[in-house]
């Protein structure tokens, strides 16, 4: 059992000891209520009977209601916080990848923001130290193609990862942080719909 699921049984089986422990509070209570009406109903009228159990019922309803509530509001929290996780997991798995498969994926990054025009893309210092000269070939044969020209700056970004893209005087930023944070939603309902 991984970490994740011993997390998720361990939520779900409080939030099952919580709602037994309510349920039985609420037996005794609503226990309490019926046996105060059947000794009034002794010394009035069989209304007051009637009246005191259908409170009785009405206040085991509402409680049930709210231990529902109260189940279903730990499991939507178990969930996000399960999503949360496998999102830094993710992101974390990105900033470590290995040079090839870094740059492999810079380049299908950079084929959906270059524009056909001319321009300067930013990288870490860190980037521009490791970076193969197949990758500079690639990028700029790729701004080409889109009918543009893209000149890689020697200066070296105070950025992580990825890069940023500046075309007259306009900058777009492609840094992983950047793009992983802006599609955050999105990522958060795919992993919904795998996990749950």
């Amino acid at each position: 059992m991984t970490g994740l699921e011993k997390m998720k049984s361990q939520i779900l089986d409080e939030a099952k000891a919580l709602a037994d422990s309510k349920i039985a509070e609420a037996d005794r209570k609503a226990e309490e209520i019926l046996d105060e009406a059947k000794s009034e109903a002794a010394k009035s009228v069989t209304g007051i009977s009637q009246k005191s159990e259908k409170d009785a019922v009405n206040y085991r309803e509402r409680i049930a209601s709210s231990i529902d509530l109260q189940k279903r509001t730990k499991l939507l929290a178990a969930k996000q916080e399960v999503i949360a996780e496998v999102l830094d997991k993710s992101y974390e798995k990105l900033k470590t990848m290995e040079a090839g498969e870094y740059f492999a994926m810079l380049l299908k990054l950079a084929e959906k923001y270059i524009l056909p025009q001319d321009g300067t893309i930013y990288f870490s210092s860190a980037d521009l130290g490791r970076m193969p000269e197949s990758f500079k070939t690639d990028l700029k044969k790729l701004a080409e193609a889109k009918g543009g020209k893209l000149e890689i700056s020697g200066e070296g970004r105070n950025i992580e990862n990825g890069f940023v893209l500046a075309y007259g005087g306009i900058e777009e930023n492609c840094t992983l942080k950047a793009i992983f944070d802006a599609k955050r939603d999105e990522f958060a309902d795919k992993i919904h719909h795998i996990l749950f």
